[in-house]
C-alpha cells in the first residue's frame, strides 16, 4: 500500500492526481476511490493507495484510494 495526498482534482471530468511519499504525482479516477464520496476529497488529504495499470494503456494509475 502507497501513502500520498491530493494534489489536483478536476470535478467535473471525475479524475485527479495524488503526491506520492517520493515526491511524484499519479493519476486517479473517481471510479478508483473506495469508501468515500469522489466529490468530498478535498486537496491536501492524506490517502491510501495501490499502484494499478491504466485500463486505457497510459502507464500507472492510483487504484483502491482510500482516505486515511
Amino acid at each position: 500500500m502507497q501513502h500520498g495526498s491530493v494534489v489536483r482534482l478536476i470535478r467535473d471530468r471525475g479524475f485527479g492526481s495524488l503526491k506520492m511519499e517520493n515526491g511524484e504525482e499519479i493519476f486517479f479516477h473517481a471510479t478508483g476511490v473506495v469508501g468515500y464520496p469522489f466529490d468530498n476529497l478535498a486537496e491536501g488529504q492524506a490517502v491510501s493507495f495501490e499502484i494499478g495499470q491504466d485500463t486505457h494503456g497510459l502507464g500507472q494509475r492510483a487504484v483502491n484510494v482510500r482516505v486515511d
